[in-house]
């Protein structure tokens, strides 16, 4: 194995140790290599990608197909070389309905670096947006595969995606990620739980294994102290840094476009504090 895997190995297994200590822990997403290296400054220990905050710095929509897996890729290996940190990627659907591309995107992520991605059953399709249960199951098992066929452990997450798509039906939603946690999936993950009793059952559902809860969607009042509680394992924060980010600029060229003032730069953070960061590690 050359320095760069026995780095990715190393990474890997530090990805893998998270996932198994006492606690709960933070996964942040960066959408480019300079978030990347402020959210590895102030000390977070892992990241993964934004499908999200990808598309809107690609002046594209999400969760329409519209970014590629290519396009993904690249913006996984620029964070990647950017940060000592493990680094997950935002893998969508697996870019394709078919299983064996689920497969291939796992092993093109292995390939650019990742320690770990999550395949969705969300299809992408507003007639149909969630693959049926047995189909989303093979995808799965086919994703499971071939991270198997990694040389080192990618810690794979199982998303479904029921609840971000209108369907409120709880029931199915435990049902699949127990499915997808029988099929070999590391780490479990609904998007759209909000209550503390919807999160207390997933995390029922799907133990021992770890449940992923994102964050700053609507259900922000939660704390990291009652996620832990309820034995969330991990939390990640999907667009809502990306969106933090792009509402204060939208504010600011809002507030000069409209009013002709500039009070929105006393609020900035000082161009000596970023110009500084970056001269870190």
């Amino acid at each position: 194995m050359n320095s760069s895997g026995n780095i990715q190995l190393i990474k890997a297994n530090t990805f893998k140790a998270l996932h198994e200590r006492s606690g709960i822990f933070v996964i942040p997403n960066p959408w480019d290599a300079g978030s990347a290296k402020m959210l590895e400054i102030l000390g977070f220990e892992a990241l993964a990608t934004t499908s999200a905050g990808l598309a809107f710095s690609l002046a594209k929509p999400d969760g329409e197909g519209m970014v590629s897996r290519e396009e993904t890729l690249a913006n996984a290996r620029m964070i990647i070389a950017a940060t000592r940190l493990p680094v997950a990627a935002d893998l969508e659907n697996g870019f394709g309905d078919d299983p064996g591309t689920c497969a291939e995107t796992i092993l093109l992520a292995g390939e650019a670096g990742l320690t770990g991605g999550s395949i969705e059953d969300a299809t992408g399709r507003t007639d149909d947006p969630i693959y049926p249960f047995g189909f989303a199951v093979e995808r799965i098992k086919a994703a499971v595969k071939a991270a198997k066929r990694l040389p080192f452990p990618f810690m794979l997450s199982a998303r479904a995606e029921n609840l971000l798509h209108g369907i409120h039906d709880l029931k199915d939603t435990l049902k699949r990620l127990e499915a997808y946690a029988d099929a070999g999936a590391d780490v479990l993950f609904a998007p759209g739980l909000t209550s503390k009793e919807e999160i207390e059952a997933a995390v029922k559902t799907v133990a021992p294994l770890p449940l992923n809860i994102v964050l700053g969607l609507n259900n922000a009042a939660l704390s990291l102290h009652e996620l832990a509680a309820l034995g969330v394992k991990r939390v990640s924060l999907g667009s809502s840094l990306a969106r933090a980010a792009y509402g204060s600029f939208f504010r600011a060229a809002e507030e000069i476009r409209e009013k002709g003032t500039f009070t929105f730069a006393t609020g900035t953070v000082p161009y000596a504090t970023i110009n500084d960061l970056f001269r870190k590690l």
